[in-house]
């Protein structure tokens, strides 16, 4: 090196060490927000899909968690499309009538486990919905649902379908808002996270929830649980980025976050509900939750309004052009059982 280049390159340096500019390999920063507390099994499992990420892209994309959501759970989706959060994840029928395609993940009686619904959802939705611009406006991570859905109330048990219209319910939106308008209960659609206000107050007689949400919300008021197999209903989220974040990646990062999301992210997110569910179940045996399985004629009434649903979610799905929708739910419900 001659005096003069090394000149130029210890002025270089210097510069560089005023301006903050390191010749290191550049970073991405992900912001990623949550509106669940920092323990919920979800908010487990999407920090831990941001381990991965630096694990897999050798730390060139990190992720910084936001000590506070940056929307209320029903604007979360467009938080991300917007850039005000570049990941995170919501509820799809936080917003009626948006998306169509996921209701098939929302209808009773699919299963026990979080895990093996959101697996097979990941794979339908893959298959059929996500070359259908499902979640057109952002990159669709991953999707998923939380465990089978129980009637949970405060004061009294719910034995039958007339016990349930005789008390106000909070409830999450998508299929089963359809579901209690047909069996004529008294819900109102409002985010999980005002359930424990709605139900300390009186103002609210029960929720519709899985089972670990008795402690993430801390439904302590909560006495009494009907449950339904393979569950009254179930919820489809989506886990999302911003879409302009991630074309900006680099390919190899690209590779890698799409290696670590889809169907493994979806078991990601469905084992930390499986297991905060497991968890919940404990915990009501100590605190006196008293539990039901729903009856068998209290299931029938159930099926007789859901046949309905299901026929009008095939109309509406195939006027998005899904064909052959009929065949798709079929299809989820035979995927269930195959999931390991």
């Amino acid at each position: 090196m001659t005096q003069t280049s090394f000149r130029w390159t210890r002025i270089a340096l210097a510069a560089a060490a005023l301006t903050g500019v390191s010749f290191v390999q550049a970073q991405t920063v992900l912001s990623v927000s949550t509106w669940l507390p920092p323990t919920h099994g979800a908010t487990v499992a999407q920090n831990q899909w941001c381990e991965a990420v630096e694990k897999e892209t050798k730390g060139s994309v990190k992720c910084n968690l936001l000590p506070k959501a940056v929307s209320a759970p029903p604007g979360t989706f467009d938080a991300v499309r917007d850039g005000l959060a570049d990941v995170s994840f919501t509820v799809d029928g936080y917003t009626p009538g948006r998306f169509i395609f996921t209701q098939v993940a929302e209808f009773p009686f699919l299963g026990d486990s979080s895990t093996t619904t959101s697996v097979a959802y990941q794979r339908i939705y893959n298959k059929y919905f996500a070359p259908l611009g499902e979640h057109r406006g952002v990159k669709a991570l991953a999707v998923f649902t939380h465990g089978p859905g129980i009637i949970f109330t405060v004061k009294q048990p719910v034995t039958s379908s007339a016990d349930a219209a005789k008390l106000k319910f909070r409830i999450g939106g998508g299929n089963i808002n359809e579901l209690s308008k047909s069996m004529g209960w008294n819900t109102t659609l409002k985010p999980a996270t005002d359930s424990f206000e709605l139900l300390s107050t009186g103002v609210m007689d029960g929720t519709f929830f899985p089972d670990e949400s008795l402690q993430s919300m801390r439904l302590s008021m909560v006495k009494y649980a009907t449950t339904f197999p393979g569950g009254l209903y179930n919820t489809s989220f989506v886990f999302m980025m911003n879409q302009a974040k991630y074309d900006a990646l680099k390919p190899e990062e690209k590779a890698a976050i799409d290696k670590v999301s889809g169907e493994a992210a979806a078991r990601l997110f469905g084992a930390g509900w499986d297991r905060t569910d497991a968890a919940s179940r404990e915990i009501q045996k100590t605190t006196g939750v008293q539990r039901q399985m729903a009856s068998d004629a209290f299931v029938g009434e159930v099926k007789a309004k859901q046949a309905a649903l299901e026929d009008k979610w095939v109309a509406a799905a195939e006027g998005r052009g899904l064909k052959n929708a009929r065949a798709v739910l079929a299809e989820f419900r035979a995927e269930i059982a195959k999931v390991k």
